[in-house]
């Protein structure tokens, strides 16, 4: 693992744009060293990145995603971290099954209606 990297060596990685990652450094998620305009991240922020990068693909909002990766370094430390990521991964798990259920109540009505306009056709003697 290499002690810094570029903004350009982040977004090439990762495939995010550096508007991506000035915006995550303006909401205090990463905070790179700077030289002169230069930003130097180290492997912490890389790390970093990557753990926003997966919340966000997970569904969590940047706040949720701060709070989980801040807990790292402070009390209660890591187990803490691991304990509040497994609360958050509960209720966005709730969340999903919930739409899913939503989903699935809409296909099913969605196919009562689509038989309903099907027989009615047929039964004026029309095509599609």
């Amino acid at each position: 693992m290499r002690e810094f990297y570029t903004i350009g060596d982040l977004t090439d990685e990762f495939g995010v744009s550096t508007r991506t990652l000035r915006f995550y450094e303006d909401r205090g998620l990463i905070k790179p060293l700077r030289r002169g305009r230069r930003r130097l991240y180290r492997a912490g922020d890389r790390t970093r990145l990557k753990l926003i990068l997966r919340g966000k693909r997970l569904g969590f909002s940047l706040a949720e995603i701060g709070e989980i990766v801040s807990m790292y370094r402070a009390a209660p430390g890591e187990a803490g971290q691991l304990r509040l990521l497994l609360g958050k991964i509960e209720g966005r798990r709730a969340e999903l099954e919930q739409k899913r259920q939503d989903i699935d109540l809409t296909l099913s009505e969605l196919d009562a209606v689509e038989a309903g306009c099907r027989e009615r056709l047929a039964q004026m003697g029309v095509d599609r």
